[in-house]
């Protein structure tokens, strides 16, 4: 099956699994950008298509406009993923996860905050209705 026609949230799973190693290797601590190129070379053993810093424009009166965003990984051209490392995650992760979704029309993201003992208390999924 390819990656294009699989449900997402057996998308959402690998790519849960591929965060949960790194975090087993490295732990809480570093930086984001630390956890992004690792993810995204666990990503790239496990055969899971992605971009990375993937940008996000705004359409604004029509026109869309480069403004700086950047998603942290877009995974199979479906899934969203946002990465932390912060003490803990606050209600404005969680807007500007889905501020991403809106803006590019997906339905499903992973905010994921690396700074936590256990990465499944580190992982909130967040849905968009369109």
């Amino acid at each position: 099956m390819s990656w294009r026609t699989m449900d997402i949230n057996e998308i959402s799973n690998a790519v849960i699994g591929a965060a949960i190693e790194v975090h087993r290797h490295l732990g809480p601590g570093l930086l984001e950008s630390t956890y992004e190129h690792c993810l995204a070379y666990e990503l790239s053993l496990r055969g899971i298509p992605f971009e990375q810093q993937k940008p996000c424009g705004v359409t604004y009166k029509g026109v869309t406009l480069d403004v700086g965003y950047r998603l942290d990984l877009l995974i199979a051209d479906r899934l969203i993923i946002e990465l932390k490392a912060v003490k803990q995650l606050e209600p404005i992760h969680t807007a500007q996860t889905l501020t991403y979704l809106k803006l590019t029309d997906k339905r499903l993201a992973l905010l994921i905050n690396f700074n936590v003992k256990l990465l499944k208390n580190g992982v909130k999924r967040i849905a968009h209705n369109l």
